[in-house]
């Protein structure tokens, strides 16, 4: 008896683990002939790859139908990109197809892959290189055949957003021999005449037709202009090395003439309104500093040195009326007190004595005799009365004793 037992589960797990870890199966081109096509309801496309020899069986899932530019039939020989892995719910391995080609674009495809990978390593499409495309371009080159879908779409793009706008056309060659020259020299030839933005490309076709932006050369014809350059090659889901160089991808010519065209009138309309807005906002600011300048009239008018002066000068002879007031009363109220002293100096003074009937008696010394031991017999005084002075001797003292 087996000492190891698995169950369905671990083995198909590690089948797939196998085929996980074999870098081969993960990156495959498969060719064969489309059988059993389904296309689910849920997007997903189921079908197998047969040859003489076998059947695989596919499926795209509905992310990654970008890789698919046309509707798969039965007994198409194609070529599918993709992975092979197992699936573990019934034990069967498929191919989860990533890209699928017509078997006839095979090689050109292979070649396709090799340029872009060759160029991506030298960093041709890194987007640190990648110039802005101008907002209001007045030139725009366009290198495209001269006739054909894709310069009248671009004509009628540009004459509808701005019939202002400037074309200038390098009417190159854009299949065939001598293809991939024509579109590199008319990109040389646009530069010189220093447009804003150039718009690369043509219209739809089969990857024979668009081969031309396919080429290294148209590549680093882009890459080295120093205009800002728009590829617009086929339709939505064609895709070449040209729209990776170039600086911005449009999906179809009139696309890029949506983008390389700025839109004449809603130009016009904005700036009506930013000029409406302007007035407004200009208005509302002049409205203001008048109100401002007004304020800062009626300030000046109130700071200015004259009214200044004036308040000063009603200051000054406000405060002068108030002094004098004051000085007039405090004069009236000094003349009272000094006729108040007048009052009682007079009634102090030895002239109203005299008056009265008093007399001033002084020594020969000049001073008032109180006392009869002042003087002495014979001594000269002199006798003040209300009209006058008498001079007098003394001839007799006589002391009188009083109580």
């Amino acid at each position: 008896m087996a000492r190891n037992v698995y169950s369905v589960k671990q083995v198909n797990a590690y089948i797939k683990n196998m085929f996980a870890q074999d870098y081969m199966l993960d990156c495959i081109y498969v060719k064969g002939e489309v059988s059993n096509c389904k296309y689910h309801t849920s997007g997903h496309i189921y079908f197998s790859l047969k040859d003489e020899s076998g059947t695989i069986a596919c499926v795209m899932f509905a992310g990654q139908r970008g890789g698919l530019s046309f509707r798969m039939r039965e007994g198409q020989q194609v070529i599918a990109l993709g992975s092979v892995a197992v699936y573990e719910r019934n034990g069967t391995y498929q191919l989860y197809a990533r890209e699928i080609r017509q078997d006839g674009e095979g090689t050109l495809y292979e070649r396709f892959q090799l340029l872009k990978q060759e160029l991506s390593e030298m960093g041709m499409f890194a987007p640190e290189y990648k110039k802005p495309i101008p907002a209001f371009a007045r030139q725009i080159g366009i290198v495209t055949a001269p006739t054909g879908a894709a310069i009248r779409d671009i004509m009628n793009i540009a004459k509808r957003r701005n019939p202002y706008i400037q074309l200038i056309l390098y009417p190159a060659l854009v299949q065939g021999e001598g293809a991939k020259e024509s579109i590199a020299k008319g990109i040389r030839e646009l530069e010189k005449v220093a447009v804003d933005v150039i718009i690369v490309g043509r219209g739809g076709g089969s990857i024979e037709d668009l081969w031309a932006f396919n080429e290294e050369e148209v590549a680093r014809a882009i890459f080295n202009c120093q205009v800002p350059i728009i590829s617009a090659v086929g339709h939505e889901t064609d895709t070449t090395i040209a729209d990776y160089a170039a600086d911005l991808r449009a999906p179809t010519p009139s696309a890029a003439a949506e983008l390389a065209v700025y839109e004449y009138k809603k130009l016009a309309d904005m700036m009506e309104e930013y000029h409406l807005r302007m007035s407004r906002l200009l208005t509302h600011k002049i409205q203001s500093d008048r109100l401002k300048l007004k304020g800062y009239e009626t300030k000046l008018k109130y700071l200015h040195p004259k009214s200044l002066l004036r308040d000063y000068r009603q200051r000054a002879a406000e405060c002068e009326d108030g002094l004098r007031l004051l000085m007039e009363g405090s004069i009236k109220e000094a003349r009272h007190k000094l006729s108040l002293y007048i009052e009682i100096i007079k009634g102090l003074s030895p002239l109203k004595k005299l008056n009265q009937g008093y007399s001033y008696v002084q020594g020969s010394d000049g001073l008032a005799l109180k006392s009869i031991r002042q003087v002495k017999t014979d001594d000269e005084i002199k006798v003040y009365v209300t009209d006058g002075e008498i001079l007098a001797v003394v001839r007799e003292k006589k002391e009188e004793q009083r109580v």
